[in-house]
């Protein structure tokens, strides 16, 4: 699933709007980042992390409490600074996309194992990316369909609903199909079935999910909820389900396809990405964008 928080330098003015001012905020960033040259707008939005890193605050605060997790050898400060920049340059490239050229989006991604991507499209059975909130995940589909390689994913539904169209028809403009969560005409997992019996491409935001349907795995020492979702599905359908993980380089981006989740049970399964996603982010720890809780003992008793 695709949430779609918000970003840092229109937060702090953006939970004081509401409704047409909310969506006004967002479309005056959105073309005011996409006006400024690229060192100057990225030079923005890691001084706007940099200031929130200083000034801390409930997200900041818990995504501190999560890297201590992932790694609690590091230097936290200095890791939750980084973290927040690297959070700042993923909706600052964000914001960019549009304007940022198809040539440039395929030639600085990197990638490991691209292979089991292009095998298992090839084959038509059915493709299942499952991936955390890492890297920035909207190139990645960017380069997916400059690649040739179109997907359907879900989204959660915003409010007010104009930033929601807002960022669909963004998404939709680099060629995803985006599903509603919510709301929408038909259930998402009966559409999603169709997408992949009939050969195609999913991919799945899969790090977090605390609802009663999630699945409790081991993560980093401690038991957290993941999505059911990718592993029902390619259990249902027979599709494939590839762990992904991204992260940052210097001038681009980079992309690791983990070897294809064996077919058993969802519960094993899930588990199995949740492995997958650990080795991704020990690698990486700046580069994974969690601002909300994720173990289950983070949580506070109702």
């Amino acid at each position: 699933m695709v949430r779609v928080p918000l970003p840092p330098l229109l937060g702090r003015v953006a939970h004081l709007l509401t409704g047409r001012a909310t969506d006004a905020a967002y479309a005056g960033g959105w073309a005011v980042v996409r006006a400024l040259p690229e060192p100057v707008a990225l030079g923005l939005f890691r001084a706007g992390a940099d200031l929130a890193a200083r000034r801390g605050g409930k997200g900041v605060d818990r995504l501190r409490s999560n890297l201590a997790r992932v790694a609690p050898d590091a230097d936290l400060d200095a890791l939750v600074r980084d973290a927040l920049r690297s959070y700042a340059r993923y909706w600052c490239e964000v914001f960019r996309l549009p304007v940022t050229s198809r040539e440039r989006v395929v030639a600085g991604m990197t990638t490991v194992g691209e292979h089991r991507l292009r095998e298992s499209v090839a084959a038509g059975r059915g493709t299942v990316l499952a991936l955390p909130h890492s890297g920035n995940w909207d190139h990645a589909g960017a380069w997916c369909g400059a690649t040739g390689v179109p997907f359907t994913t879900v989204a959660e539904r915003l409010k007010p609903e104009s930033v929601y169209d807002r960022f669909v028809a963004f998404r939709e403009s680099l060629g995803m199909e985006v599903l509603a969560l919510t709301g929408g005409e038909r259930p998402p997992f009966d559409v999603l079935t169709e997408r992949l019996e009939a050969g195609g491409t999913l991919c799945l935001l899969a790090d977090r999910d605390l609802s009663a349907r999630g699945i409790d795995v081991q993560f980093f020492g401690a038991t957290a909820r993941m999505p059911a979702g990718p592993a029902g599905l390619a259990l249902r359908t027979g599709a494939t389900l590839i762990p992904v993980t991204l992260s940052f380089t210097d001038d681009g981006w980079h992309c690791v396809f983990h070897p294809a989740v064996p077919a058993t049970d969802v519960q094993t399964m899930t588990q199995a990405l949740a492995d997958a996603f650990a080795t991704g982010i020990a690698a990486h720890p700046a580069d994974w964008h969690m601002l909300q809780r994720l173990w289950l003992d983070d949580l506070v008793p109702r």
